[in-house]
Order: structure tokens, then sequence, then C-alpha cells
């Protein structure tokens, strides 16, 4: 962490000197004094050149970061983000005589045996990098390799990180509803995760079958030939990076419906699956006109059980709707804010952020005071970082950006609608409710049979009366999901 703020220093990219006029007098002391460390290289480029230098430096997890702050320009500025867009795809790569090695490595056999031609770099990124290639059989195909020794540069990460965590959880107070503990886990665990390509070989495939369900986005097949722990091949995606500015100018390219598609493809895959694509920035991305958009890097891969899909379909269709009691009822019902507070006054600080959003162009929306009334809602209820919604949020906030990348324009709301719609037509209407409440039954009904057939205390009772008691308890139980199951369908689909 010393090592990381060191690095920081060095590139002016603490508290750049362009921002001095901004600084109150205690920091902008500091920021001099600071200043008295840079190296030669703080002279040069922009505030966010020199950032992306720094993080760059620092290793996969603060260029993780890097990618995240390079989807908002809306919030840091189109130029700061720009400077930052480096760290997508374009990182300094390593020799194709060494990626040969490891392929050959990995898989247990040599390169010709597989490919009838194996290019030099395409895009390199904090993990690994990708070559254009050509199968045998003439399919193009692209092959990611794992840089040499990242898996060391990770675990060095991840302990700076971890520590970082305590320090937080430790002396700052207020951070602490943000969980700093278990988000670091959470980069970590996901960071670690993307050092074996058979995974995300894996995961690549299952949200194939996925994404083709709607249309909305595509991935490439796997060549499962290719694949290994530190190797991953799959067919050539289709169309321009979006990190590549040329990627929006191309003929007859819809950008509204291309940002449509952006939205739609990750809601329905983490409403209706509960499995998503988690790091969907520019440089996975491949545009093609008029309107598609195909997915590569699969390594962070982002999964919601069915109770969390249910709260974040009824936030967003209450959002859609402007019903902000119901919105707020949700947040409490679903443990996110403490039962202790109010949920008509939780419902008028939603009120506060939804009105000024709702119909205005995004051009026109200011998402960084958005997203700090945001904040400031959530210190004032409580309300902690959820763990298991860390990749969630951070892809919303990624793909909303990319969003407004493609249709500066664009509206998310209008956008989600569709999907939501659907979703709420499936899952809460009133058949839907009839067939949860009937698993919900059947479920209670199996444990209070277990319960029956292993009682607490047996040797207390005796055999005749267990038996009358087991009879008894069994027909009430049956008796009960039967009734309770067709009242309910008689009250909700009447």
């Amino acid at each position: 962490m010393t090592g990381a703020a060191w690095v920081l220093v060095r590139n002016d990219a603490l508290l750049p000197r362009e921002l001095d006029a901004l600084y109150p007098p205690s920091v902008s002391t500091l920021a001099k004094t600071l200043r008295l460390f840079a190296g030669r290289g703080a002279k040069s480029g922009r505030p966010g050149e020199r950032l992306a230098r720094s993080l760059e430096g620092m290793g996969p997890v603060a260029i993780k970061l890097g990618q995240l702050l390079s989807t908002r320009g809306d919030f840091f500025g189109r130029e700061f983000a720009e400077d930052m867009s480096r760290l997508k795809d374009k990182l300094p790569p390593f020799p194709t005589a060494v990626a040969r090695a490891e392929v050959e490595h990995a898989l247990g056999r040599t390169v010709e045996s597989l490919y009838a031609d194996f290019g030099e770099p395409i895009a390199a990124a904090s993990l690994a990098q990708a070559h254009e290639a050509r199968l045998l059989d003439g399919r193009k195909v692209a092959v990611k390799v794992l840089r040499p020794g990242i898996e060391r540069r990770v675990a060095e990460d991840g302990e700076g990180l971890a520590l970082a965590a305590r320090l937080i959880d430790r002396w700052v107070p207020a951070a602490r509803r943000l969980e700093p503990r278990a988000f670091a886990e959470t980069v970590i665990r996901a960071t670690v995760l993307e050092l074996d390509l058979r995974l995300e070989a894996a995961g690549a495939d299952e949200l194939r079958e996925v994404m083709a369900l709607d249309g909305y986005m595509s991935a490439p097949a796997i060549v499962w030939e290719g694949v290994g722990k530190r190797v991953l091949t799959m067919e050539w995606a289709r169309g321009w990076p979006l990190s590549d500015p040329a990627a929006l100018t191309q003929p007859g390219l819809d950008h509204q419906a291309m940002a449509d598609n952006l939205i739609r493809a990750f809601l329905s895959q983490a409403l209706d699956h509960g499995v998503f694509h988690a790091d969907l920035h520019e440089g996975n991305l491949f545009a093609a006109a008029p309107a598609q958009l195909t997915a590569v890097d699969f390594g962070i891969i982002g999964r919601i059980g069915p109770a969390e899909r249910r709260y974040l379909g009824e936030i967003l269709w209450g959002f859609l709707n402007k019903d902000y009691d119901g919105v707020a009822r949700t947040h409490f019902a679903a443990g996110y804010v403490p039962a202790r507070h109010s949920v008509a006054a939780f419902a008028q600080a939603l009120r506060a952020v939804g009105e000024p959003v709702f119909g205005r162009k995004a051009s026109e929306v200011p998402m960084s005071r958005v997203l700090m009334q945001l904040f400031e809602i959530t210190a004032l209820y409580d309300m902690h970082l959820r763990p298991e919604l860390v990749l969630l949020q951070k892809t919303m906030m990624t793909v909303e950006g990319v969003a407004r990348r493609i249709q500066p324009d664009h509206d998310i709301w209008t956008a989600a609608d569709p999907v939501v719609r659907r979703w709420m037509a499936r899952e809460l209407s009133p058949a839907a409710r009839v067939k949860r409440f009937a698993g919900e039954a059947a479920a209670a009904l199996q444990n209070l049979a277990r319960l029956i057939e292993n009682p607490p205390t047996p040797a207390t009772l005796e055999v005749r009366e267990v038996r009358g008691e087991r009879s008894a308890l069994l027909w009430f139980a049956v008796g009960a999901v039967v009734s309770g199951a067709a009242f309910l369908a008689a009250l909700y689909l009447a």
C-alpha cells in the first residue's frame, strides 16, 4: 500500500497540480509538499494519463479500478476517461515466443498441431493478452494467454488490498458500513478465479447459451481443444472493439438500438438467469452494424440468487413506475435498510433522487451529483455494502457508462422497461405467486415430515402416540397446503 502511494506521488497523480485551485488550504499544503518528491514523469501528460501510468505499474487489481473509471466520462470528464482507456486493452504485450511456449505447456501439444497460423498480440490487458490465430480447419480464432508470473502479482495485489481494507476498517469508522474487508475479499476472489482459463471457458459457454435466448448480445464459441489452465481459444468476435473510437463511426450503426441492447442484455442475464458477464467495459465488447454486440473475456462472472433477483426486479419496477413507497418497502424487506428507520421517510429520500432524473436526457443528468446524493442517503439510513451484490452494482455502473458513450442521450429506464416488465409478468404474476407458495409449502411439508420421523425426544414418547401424532400432523399439513393453494389461486386468478 505504501508502494502504491509512492507511485502516485512520483507521477503527481495523488493530488494533481491541475486541481490546486479546488483544494482547501490544508490539502493544498500537503499537495505542494508531496510534489517535492515527484519524478520527471510528473511534469508530462494530463492527470488522467499520469494516473493511468501509475495504475499500470501497480498491478492487475489497480488496473481493474482504472478500467472502471474509464467508463465514466460523465463523472470525471471525457478527456480523463479517454486517458484511462488505454488500460482496457492497450497495455505493453509480452513476446509472442513466450506466448507460444505458454500455449504448448498448457495444452501439452505443439502450436502447429492445432493452429495453422499464430500471429502477434492484438490486445494486451492486465492479466492476459490475445493473439489472432487460425485453426487447421480454417476457422479464425482468438487465443488468450495469461501473462507469465501473473499469479504472483495477483497474490501481492491481494495482500495489499486486504491490508488496506483492514486499516480502513480499523481507523476509519465512517467507512465501516462499506464493509471494506468483505469488499476486498470479493474483489480478490473474483481476480483469483480469472487465473484459471478453464473456468473462464466454462463461464463463456454458459453465458453464450443464456445470451442466445434473447439475442441482445452474443458470445463466440469456445474451441475446447485449445483450452488449458493458462490458455483459452475462442472463435473470432465479429465487429470492432468499442475501445477503438472508430467502432462508433461504422456505417449503418444504430447507436440507440445498440445502447438499448447493452442494457437489456445485462438485465436479462441478471434477472432472468441469475448469471451475468461482470466485466462489460469497452475493451470486452465488439460492435457490428446495425446493433450487434459480442462480448469476450468472461473471466469475471457474477451470480445472484432468486431472492436477490426478486428484490432487484421489484426495485427496478418500482422506479420505472415512480412507486417510491414500493421501492422503499422492498429495501426494508431485503434487509438493505435497518428496520429502525421509517419506510415513509426513506421513500421520500428516494423520490428526491428519482424525480430530477426521469424524463431527462442522459446528457442533462449530472450522474456524479446523483451518485453523491445516493451515497449521502445510504449513510443517512445506515445502509451497508452487500458483498453478494458488489459485482452486480459494479457492472451496472460500468454498463450504464458504456451505454452513455454509445448514445450520449440514452435513457436507461426506457431501455430497461421491456426486460423488467417481462420479468414482472412472469415472476410476480398471480400464477407465479401461487407456484412459489406451493413450492415453499412443499418444502415446509418435507421439513415437517422429517421432523415427525425424527422427533427431538423419542424416548419420552409412546410408539402408539407418536404414530397417532404423525398421522394427525401429516393430514393437517396436507390440508393446510391444499387449502392455502386453493385460496391463493382463487384470490389471484379470479
